[in-house]
């Protein structure tokens, strides 16, 4: 069995890869590993997204999780960030969240967050998966009293907004905004709580059916959003992913600021409010070069981990930064959350944007990226390490490499949640850099395309 824990919890498609006996195993070793010897009944917090696969991953992983003893929370269709939050406000031992995030309907995942509302370190995460290795049908399990309870918690989206408001209250009165909810985890919280403050809202990707969750909409695509924005003369269009952990916006011109942008903008307010803690900002290597110009002129030092926020948090962490993120719109906003919050991030650019008394196109401008494009490779889990370890590959990259001539970059990984290989390549000329994904993206395509 290869390791079942990426970047980003367990994932696969969902009753092939993540089965319903796999969820139950998960539930069952989470809780005698995370909960471990109690003086008190544990609990369990677990939350999900809209997919299809939700319910039955659900009652697997709830199954499991009684089985050991430890009563379950459910907390229903929350955003990730909230079952990090609310794990926390209701004392739990644990909190689990059932999506796979910005993928397609068909994937589902299990991720975990321990007691603190932290995502779970490696070594423990190890340990997870050691006892799932070793269950057995004949494990001893507890009787009458001791097993555990399914308890609904009904208040659980509520109490997530109230917070949401409470750590980022921001007047919203005048500010037409469209959201895009992408039919996933904060369809019925986002709308409610920026109405509730002040905003007209115009929302979109509130219908979730199961399957379309992320389809053409959300974060990973903007169009329907981009539309909306001009169509209904608004001032800012703020997409979310399936589980809300991350956000992107649309300027009243209809123009896209990733993450890096929005960490820019946010940056820039709390350095000039001196409330950015030693004006020092975390983000990966993905960030774009125009990101490295702007801390550079406005004084702030970037630290750069590895592609993922687990990474970027575990820095922030060690160096004392309260702010980090990613370019997919990932952002960390550390005093007020333990993961990456889409709503939260999606506050506090409105909250700079208030202060400033200006429009996201205005204030866009302090950033100017280079050009960049992002390509994938579809190459299956099991043939990814010897793509990146391919001679001929290696070559390859280093011949696009020279003809940037120093004025650009190339930057080829294995996405650790889904069968691609990413290649993304930054430079002056669109055109060209575009040309240079295509051959590198052909050529892994070629050996070790599924």
């Amino acid at each position: 069995m290869s390791r079942l824990f990426g970047t980003d919890g367990v994932r696969g498609i969902a009753n092939k890869e993540l089965t319903p006996d796999l969820a139950f195993r998960l539930g069952f070793a989470g809780a005698e590993v995370l909960t471990g010897e109690k003086s008190h009944k544990p609990i369990i917090l677990v939350g999900s997204d809209t997919r299809i696969s939700c319910g039955m991953l659900e009652s697997a992983l709830v199954a499991g999780i009684t089985s050991a003893g430890a009563d379950a929370f459910l907390a229903g269709v929350v955003p990730t960030p909230a079952i990090a939050y609310l794990t926390r406000k209701y004392n739990c031992d644990a909190g689990i969240m059932i999506s796979a995030s910005h993928n397609s309907y068909e994937y589902n995942g299990i991720k975990f967050f321990a007691s603190t509302g932290y995502k779970l370190p490696d070594e423990i995460e190890d340990r997870i998966e050691k006892a799932i290795k070793e269950y057995s049908e004949n494990v001893q399990r507890p009787i009458a009293d001791g097993i555990g309870h399914r308890i609904q918690k009904s208040n659980s989206a509520r109490d997530y907004a109230e917070h949401l408001k409470r750590r980022m209250s921001v007047d919203l009165s005048g500010m037409k905004i469209a959201l895009d909810c992408a039919n996933g985890a904060s369809y019925h919280i986002a709308p409610g709580l920026f109405t509730d403050l002040g905003a007209d809202v115009v929302a979109i990707g509130i219908e979730p059916d199961g399957q379309n969750i992320n389809l053409n909409c959300g974060s990973t695509d903007l169009e329907r959003l981009e539309q909306t924005v001009r169509r209904e003369g608004c001032d800012i269009g703020i997409a979310f992913d399936g589980d809300a952990d991350r956000m992107l916006a649309i300027d009243e011109n209809g123009t896209i600021v990733d993450g890096d942008g929005i960490i820019a903008i946010i940056a820039k307010g709390m350095s000039d409010a001196g409330i950015l803690r030693d004006d020092k900002v975390c983000v990966t290597v993905m960030s774009n070069l125009g990101l490295d110009i702007f801390a550079e002129q406005a004084g702030i030092t970037l630290y750069k981990t590895q592609v993922g926020d687990r990474y970027v948090l575990e820095e922030m962490l060690k160096s004392g930064i309260v702010l980090g993120g990613e370019q997919s719109g990932h952002i960390i906003l550390l005093e007020h959350s333990t993961t990456g919050d889409g709503i939260l991030s999606a506050l506090a650019l409105l909250r700079t944007l208030k202060d400033s008394d200006q429009r996201l196109s205005e204030v866009h401008s302090i950033m100017k990226p280079l050009p960049q494009v992002l390509k994938n490779a579809q190459i299956s889990n099991e043939r990814k390490q010897a793509a990146m370890n391919d001679e001929d590959v290696k070559v390859a990259i280093r011949e696009e490499e020279a003809r940037l001539k120093n004025k650009g970059r190339i930057l080829v990984r294995p996405s650790g949640t889904e069968p691609i290989i990413r290649v993304m390549i930054e430079g002056e000329n669109k055109r060209e850099i575009n040309k240079m994904a295509d051959r590198i993206v052909d050529l892994l395509t070629s050996r070790y395309g599924i």
